[in-house]
């Protein structure tokens, strides 16, 4: 497999993700993928995204998350993107606030066989829960 296919499944695991329709992680990500970066509680694999996306969109049910720059070569894909979304549920322990956050961050994911195996990633965290409305220890 290379670049375009790489590509494509990067497609799919942004759409499963914004739609909300997280089983689709399964046909992209592979049964031992690892997340160099995970959320609380993320384990390997499809399972483990799984988990993290749920908890993502339980807090901000309409999150939307836009691709701004794409880098490929046959084996990984960049991308630096913007997540947005109204905090209406649980989310980190914060109860919902009904703020809209909007914050930006990259990624990199190495693919085997058309299927995520590895991914490092960053989001802009301190800028969302400023966002949100939390205070930083001694402010």
């Amino acid at each position: 497999m290379g670049k375009d296919e790489n590509i494509a499944a990067q497609v799919k695991f942004g759409e499963a993700v914004v739609s909300g329709k997280l089983e689709g992680l399964r046909d992209v990500v592979d049964a031992k993928a690892l997340d160099h970066d995970p959320g609380p509680g993320q384990g390997l694999g499809p399972e483990g995204f799984i988990h993290y996306f749920s908890e993502l969109r339980k807090g901000f049910p309409d999150l939307n998350i836009v691709g701004e720059k794409l880098v490929a070569d046959d084996d990984n894909v960049a991308i630096a993107y913007t997540i947005t979304g109204t905090h209406r549920g649980d989310f980190m322990g914060i109860a919902p606030t009904g703020r809209k956050v909007s914050a930006r961050g990259v990624q990199i994911a190495r693919f085997e066989n058309g299927k995520l195996v590895e991914r490092w990633g960053s989001s802009d965290q301190l800028g969302i829960l400023q966002q949100l409305g939390v205070k930083a220890a001694g402010a």
